[in-house]
């Protein structure tokens, strides 16, 4: 799987695509046995499933984005909400001044708070701007594929993502996932103290719980759920 489009601009021209997707990651610790990539590698693979069954045009990844609350752990890199939602804007201004009608921001990483707004007030201007998967996509996606830990409990390099990994990239799981689990529900001052607070591993979460079969599923729910954002 091609996690960067491939395509030449003679593609772009014949596809004549006027919904672009734009995955959003991040790179910030995802405990011991997931890569600081992984929201992007998953917000870049949900891109490319989009694409396979939707005539959408896909772009490249913003693989840095707002993960200040793992700035704790060695290797998180963010950048500001600020300087994310203008690289956001400068993409969509871009795009409509070549012809795209919309922009569907693929959205990997649950900090990046600011892009709800980004594209709330984008929807007052001339190109149409959505935030994908929203939170009902979630809980769909979550429940088609059997999910057993909650949300609330699933945080952070958890079921979820784990089993994501383990279905469209296994090679970047580490070994002894299931060893990893842990869980606290109770985070009131995530934002002001950070996750460090609530983990030693940095994981939120019960990877023991991850497999491929979940994987597939949570994304082709997803992928179904798309359709209705065209």
């Amino acid at each position: 799987m091609d996690l960067l489009p491939s395509d030449t601009t003679l593609d772009e021209r014949d596809r004549a695509a006027t919904v672009a997707l734009l995955p959003i990651g991040s790179f910030e610790q995802h405990g011991p046995h997931l890569p600081l990539t992984t929201d992007t590698v998953i917000a870049a693979t949900l891109a490319h499933e989009i694409a396979a069954a939707h005539p959408v045009r896909r772009l490249p990844p913003i693989t840095i984005s707002c993960s200040h609350e793992h700035a704790a752990w060695p290797g998180t890199v963010s950048i500001s909400a600020t300087t994310l939602a203008a690289v956001v804007r400068d993409v969509a201004a871009s795009l409509h001044a070549a012809g795209a009608t919309a922009l569907v921001l693929v959205n990997g990483h649950g900090g990046n708070y600011v892009l709800g707004n980004v594209v709330q007030e984008a929807n007052l201007g001339p190109l149409r701007m959505g935030l994908f998967p929203g939170e009902q996509d979630w809980v769909e996606a979550r429940e088609a594929a059997g999910l057993a830990t909650s949300i609330l409990s699933d945080m952070h390099a958890g079921e979820l993502e784990t089993s994501i990994l383990l279905h469209a990239h296994p090679h970047l799981v580490r070994p002894h996932f299931e060893q990893s689990d842990w869980l606290a529900d109770d985070r009131p001052h995530l934002l002001s103290r950070g996750l460090q607070a609530y983990t030693e591993s940095g994981v939120v979460g019960r990877p023991s719980l991850a497999s491929a079969r979940k994987g597939r599923d949570l994304l082709a729910s997803l992928v179904r759920s798309f359709a209705g954002y065209l």
